[in-house]
């Protein structure tokens, strides 16, 4: 039924602190149902867990309905074919599609080649029945933000539907964030107002692409402006994590390597409500899911001694209430 809404949760984060092991699938597929808010899962397993995130499936109830990978062009396209027929396998409607920054032989994948990729992918998608949404995300092309409309109007050019999976803790870290702004000139963009990151800005880039129809899939994990770099993990190479994951709901003392301050999320819920008010209103919204994703990766919550489950939780809860309000002043 048009402008129904489900919330589901990324298996990566259906585990409590960094430091517990990861649950096997039948217990977090338990997990999740014993926990009464989630509508599915997401995920694209590992080839040799496919039968058992099947079994969980039938076993616990809960759909499948998202699936997800990272590629580089030129080296993974027969693997994003494998990953759409192993979504149509498990019954997957979307697959979030990371398109990394550079191509194999090293350049930066220019515009054309995105377009290009995506054409590619739809194709593949109308085949398998699963639909690719490339993701906003940093460390892909998709990090210097303007490029997705320059990207989604040249697919739209062609006569192709461009969908893309809005994750926009991606966006709201970046605000009144130096560091992060020097990446791809974002702070001459903002002050020349070829872009307008804060969300309660008029000419916001999260309203842009939402307003243009494009957002087909959402993940949905809280971040602040200027998100405090998570220290607790560094990358092979000695820097530390960027810092795009915040409770969404206080953490015990000692929990969070920060302070933690409610009215900071305040920019992030205002993307999910342009989000809620568009596919509440649009009688063509094209929305389907929001897939929580609290994860323990370097970037995001390694080392976290908060639970990713329970955060998870508690922003699907507030979530439902949103989109219920959402949906009762259309």
């Amino acid at each position: 039924m048009a402008n129904d809404l489900l919330f589901g949760i990324q298996t990566n984060g259906i585990k409590h602190t960094h430091a517990d092991p990861m649950p096997d699938v039948d217990t977090r597929f338990a997990m999740v149902r014993e926990a009464g808010v989630f509508d599915y899962v997401d995920k694209t397993p590992d080839p040799d867990q496919i039968d058992d995130f099947l079994a969980a499936r039938d076993k616990y109830g809960l759909p499948i309905r998202g699936s997800g990978w990272f590629y580089t062009l030129g080296e993974h396209e027969a693997l994003l074919e494998t990953n759409l027929a192993t979504a149509r396998r498990l019954g997957s409607v979307v697959h979030n599609t990371q398109i990394k920054l550079r191509h194999a032989d090293g350049h930066v994948v220019t515009d054309e080649e995105v377009a290009d990729a995506y054409l590619r992918a739809a194709e593949l998608g109308e085949r398998y029945g699963c639909a690719p949404c490339f993701e906003v995300h940093v460390n892909m092309w998709s990090e210097d933000f303007p490029r997705v409309a320059r990207v989604g109007r040249m697919v739209e050019a062609r006569g192709v539907e461009f969908n893309i999976t809005l994750d926009h803790s991606h966006v709201i870290f970046k605000i009144d964030n130096p560091e992060e702004q020097k990446i791809f000139e974002t702070d001459r963009k903002i002050a020349s107002g070829e872009l307008v990151l804060d969300p309660f800005q008029d000419g916001n880039v999260i309203a842009e692409w939402v307003s243009a129809g494009w957002v087909k899939h959402c993940h949905a994990r809280a971040a602040i402006p200027n998100n405090p770099r998570n220290t607790p993990a560094r990358h092979p190479d000695g820097s530390v994590g960027r810092g795009i994951q915040y409770p969404f709901k206080r953490p015990a003392p000692g929990a969070y390597h920060a302070d933690w301050d409610e009215a900071a999320l305040e920019p992030w819920k205002e993307g999910i409500r342009i989000l809620m008010r568009h596919h509440a209103r649009d009688p063509n919204a094209k929305l389907g899911q929001i897939s929580t994703e609290f994860i323990p990766n370097t970037d995001y919550g390694e080392g976290c001694r908060y639970s990713l489950f329970e955060q998870a939780i508690a922003c699907v809860e507030w979530m439902r209430q949103e989109w219920s309000d959402t949906r009762s002043k259309r």
